[in-house]
């Protein structure tokens, strides 16, 4: 008993030397982050497990968020790919498919010089595809995209000639027998030849080669570069005729209409319904077609992502939550080994405010540690995803900035609750505790 006596007397001293050291650092910042500092690191494998959950949740906020701005980019880039400034007049749903052909209300070429006569319509398009077998030498291709469209397709639809030309008015007035030619259906067909002169049989029917496109690659669902171009009049005569057409017209799939830039768009398509509806005979609201704008499509596809992104942003929180929750825990545990320290430091002066602070500060540090680290994986997790995937991603700077305030929000949160009960501790029983 009294060794034990001495031992305790022995070591008083150096426990009110340090403690009385630490009185300062309890009423100054500097000293309370130095104090929490040796928290954090005299248990490092602790206080990392401890940051696991935060390193997680920050890191896939920072992913996901870059994940759907990329997804989103792409689509605008798509979408915009398709040609500048353009207006989408086509068929609403269930109307002008396969078994729409006595409906007179379905979209037909001659609808076409109705959204010429607009003012403010720079230049329009349809174009119908089918699917055809090609041939040219041995090369036999199957289930290619023949469209049949518009001399004005190239600028329209922003698609350029990498050599030759595209057909002209007297060749689609004519009916003429010429193609143009995908860079990648050109490949296949013809190799490192020439193929401008050369005669393909498109089904029953030969076609001379006129022009090879530039490689413009996939944009939305359509591969450009596998598809050929014939003169839509050609079209209608030799790869899609309908029976009904001398009765409603030959059914077209969608009109672009491109508008001038200084054009008041909305102002555009409303005449582009009027005299719609007047050449059907019917009042605008009763017009049986979509007209959509590119910016409509990219608001659509927005909302779609943004709906995708919310979920998402609900799943790296639930982590972040998890993440708060082993941070109260360990803080918890913490305030239980280290109730005679609490003790020791109430006796020598230091008030509840100064613990509380001090505990605070410590899951504050665990939790914006962890963020940071958290914020260095999920950017360069972003941008490996990127690079390896096939789906491109943005880091969105905001996203950090938004991680790491949430990094902060979840160490003072979930920090408050021990740092609360070490400060409640009696003086006495903590110096008890053994």
């Amino acid at each position: 008993m009294t060794t034990m006596i001495e031992s305790e007397q022995a070591v008083a001293p150096q426990l009110q030397e340090s403690t009385l050291n630490g009185i300062t650092s309890i009423i100054s910042p500097l000293e309370i982050l130095r104090i929490s500092w040796e928290g954090v690191v005299r248990n490092k494998v602790r206080s990392l497990l401890t940051m696991l959950g935060v390193i997680i949740g920050v890191a896939a906020v920072i992913i996901m968020i870059s994940i759907s701005a990329g997804t989103e980019a792409q689509i605008a880039a798509q979408i915009q790919g398709l040609g500048a400034n353009l207006v989408f007049i086509q068929n609403s749903m269930g109307r002008g498919g396969p078994g729409a052909e006595s409906d007179t209300l379905q979209l037909v070429y001659a609808d076409l010089d109705v959204v010429e006569s607009v003012g403010g319509v720079i230049g329009t398009i349809v174009d119908m595809d089918s699917a055809q077998t090609v041939k040219y030498a041995g090369n036999t291709l199957t289930e290619v995209s023949v469209v049949g469209t518009l001399p004005d397709f190239p600028s329209v639809r922003a698609v350029e000639i990498a050599d030759g030309r595209f057909f002209n008015e007297t060749e689609l007035d004519r009916n003429s027998k010429v193609t143009v030619l995908g860079a990648g259906l050109a490949a296949d067909l013809f190799g490192e030849n020439d193929p401008i002169g050369q005669a393909v049989t498109i089904g029953n029917t030969k076609l001379t080669v006129i022009g090879v496109a530039a490689e413009k690659g996939v944009v939305g669902n359509t591969d450009f570069d596998s598809q050929l171009y014939v003169p839509i009049t050609l079209a209608f005569e030799k790869f899609v005729p309908t029976q009904f057409a001398r009765f409603v017209g030959d059914r077209v799939r969608i009109i672009y209409a491109q508008i001038d830039e200084e054009a008041d768009m909305d102002m555009v398509i409303q005449q582009i319904q009027a005299k719609l509806a007047n050449s059907k005979g019917v009042a605008p609201d009763e017009l049986p077609f979509v007209i959509q704008t590119q910016q409509d499509i990219v608001d659509t596809q927005g909302a779609t992502t943004a709906a995708f992104r919310s979920l998402l942003a609900w799943v790296a929180g639930v982590s972040l939550v998890v993440g708060g929750i082993g941070i109260m825990n360990i803080m918890l545990v913490s305030v239980t080994e280290r109730t005679r320290e609490i003790g020791i430091r109430q006796s020598v002066g230091a008030t509840p405010n100064d613990i509380r602070m001090q505990f605070l500060m410590e899951a504050l540090m665990l939790s914006l540690i962890g963020g940071l680290i958290g914020i260095l994986l999920g950017v360069g997790g972003g941008i490996l995803f990127g690079y390896t995937g096939d789906m491109p991603t943005v880091v969105v700077p905001s996203s950090i900035v938004l991680a790491f305030f949430s990094a902060a929000a979840v160490g003072i949160f979930f920090g408050f609750f021990p740092a609360n009960k070490a400060a409640q501790l009696d003086p006495i029983e903590a110096l008890r505790h053994e």
